[in-house]
């Protein structure tokens, strides 16, 4: 199995190469313009402008309230129903390949830039000796109980994502909580188990979270809150799944570490993150300093919760509130007795970023493949095919299959909210002639996109792995029974829905 550049690039390809044989289509896009109060229509090659009213959104077949756009509910641009034509071909060439890679990377910059401070902060946090010092108090008070502490972060995991969408955000979790489980005997599964794959799950039975549940009902026409006690049973149930998958591995490697589906690599990936010293007397070394620089440091993660969740924090604002955490963590570690200096703060800063460089380019790779196929206009056709496939269906059929196709889209549109925005407006009015509540077709598409980000190299998959230096068939592995439950479960539950109403 190529590693995770190779097979973007891979993909990048065949992306190009599909622009040569899928039709090229679009639909008409719809967006409010907040500083006119008026509606923007755009049609290939041309731009119209109606008031923003409910008649007008009507006319245009468009089931949206009006207060979704003035409020601020929806603010990317949504699709028109019974809008879509064939447009001429737009094949892209060879010399869009090293384009898209850059476009994308652009596209990226806000996400990289969080990533760079944050592995400057954490350079300098290792640098200060304060990580070594809380890492081998930790693991001396959680001795015989070390599971506790995976299904604890497993569970805040699950939440953030159910309430909030926690996605590149757990981006940061990573440098703080790898060291931890070496220490504790686990490996690099674990890792991304506990915090990538519970994150996930939590998203994909999203309660109230705006960037995937609430987007979606708004762009569907109908409340985030129809289906609310369908979507938080599926979370406990998928909680408990999680939480049991995980510990069932980690007794399999705690048992018989050579179990591990990563143990060919666990030397360089323990070289990489493990935390270790040679004094023996680490304990009495977690001086007042650094317990308050790990405290500035643990500080930053609810602040950032919050900031997300009260306050529609995009990365940048997020880079902006850990550089300032990194600059009074950088004064306490450079100055005072056996302080690293000044010098010292900034090279370790330096390293730290350096140390994400790679990560940060997957992110950018991977939008790039999207960039190909949006520049190409094939998006759309992928959409009106999906629909036809559906429009004859009626009762579980018609919902399983839509369940796979959301599946399917989650490859091609990766962005919760992007695929909300695209596809709702069209697929929710499809309910309408099966007799079945929107809220249902608003289920599938979070359980059929979701469980293909599990998956998907276009996603936050391949940013995660080349970050713990996994391999992507080592990650297959561990998955598919998770994508396996999620299909099997969620189907369940649509079904049920279906039946029930």
């Amino acid at each position: 199995m190529p590693g995770a550049f190779v097979i973007l690039f891979i993909l990048t390809i065949v992306a190009v190469i599909a622009t040569w044989f899928v039709p090229a289509g679009s639909y008409s896009k719809l967006s409010y313009i907040p500083s006119s109060t008026q509606l923007k229509i755009e049609q290939p090659g041309e731009i119209d402008k109606v008031p923003a009213t409910q008649e007008a959104l009507d006319n245009l077949g468009v089931k949206i309230d009006i207060e979704q756009f003035r409020s601020g509910g929806i603010t990317e641009s949504v699709s028109i129903p019974d809008t879509y034509q064939r447009l001429e071909q737009q094949p892209a060439n060879i010399t869009d390949i090293p384009k898209s890679m850059v476009q994308g990377t652009i596209e990226a910059v806000d996400i990289m830039v969080f990533i760079f401070v944050l592995g400057g902060l954490i350079g300098v946090i290792r640098a200060s000796g304060a990580f070594e010092s809380g890492l081998f108090s930790l693991t001396k008070k959680t001795k015989g109980h070390e599971f506790l502490l995976v299904s604890l972060v497993s569970i805040l995991m699950i939440l953030g994502g159910t309430l909030c969408g926690i996605e590149e955000e757990a981006v940061a979790f990573y440098p703080v909580l790898v060291p931890i489980f070496i220490a504790l005997g686990y490996d690099s599964i674990v890792c991304v188990g506990a915090i990538f794959l519970a994150s996930s799950v939590g998203t994909s039975f999203s309660t109230i979270n705006p960037f995937s549940v609430v987007i979606a009902s708004n762009a569907a026409g109908t409340t985030f809150t129809q289906g609310l006690g369908w979507r938080t049973f599926g979370c406990i149930v998928g909680a408990i799944f999680v939480v049991s998958y995980l510990y069932w591995y980690c007794k399999k490697i705690k048992k018989d570490p050579t179990f591990s589906y990563t143990y060919e690599d666990h030397e360089s990936f323990n070289e990489q993150w493990a935390i270790e010293s040679d004094n023996n007397n680490v304990e009495s070394e977690f001086t007042k300093r650094r317990k308050l620089i790990l405290l500035l440091f643990i500080a930053t993660f609810p602040i950032m919760i919050w900031g997300v969740m009260s306050n529609g924090w995009g990365f940048p604002t997020m880079a902006a509130s850990f550089l300032s955490f990194t600059i009074f963590i950088m004064i306490l570690a450079a100055t005072g007795k056996n302080g690293i200096g000044e010098k010292g703060a900034v090279d370790s800063f330096t390293k730290g970023a350096s140390s994400l460089v790679g990560v940060s380019l997957i992110i950018g790779l991977a939008r790039g493949i999207n960039f190909v196929l949006n520049e190409g206009m094939i998006s759309d056709t992928i959409l009106y095919f999906a629909i036809n496939l559906v429009k004859n269906m009626s009762g579980p059929l018609f919902i399983i299959t839509m369940l796979f196709i959301f599946f399917f889209l989650g490859f091609v549109v990766p962005s919760s909210s992007g695929l909300a925005v695209l596809a709702m407006p069209i697929m929710a009015p499809l309910a309408d002639a099966v007799n079945i509540p929107r809220f249902v077709i608003v289920t599938a598409y979070q359980f059929g996109q979701y469980a293909m980000l599990f998956l998907a190299p276009t996603g936050l998959v391949m940013a995660t792995l080349q970050m713990l230096n996994m391999k992507y068939s080592h990650w297959l592995r561990f998955v598919w029974p998770v994508v396996t439950f999620l299909l099997i479960f969620g189907g369940g539950i649509l079904i049920t829905q279906v039946l029930v109403y």
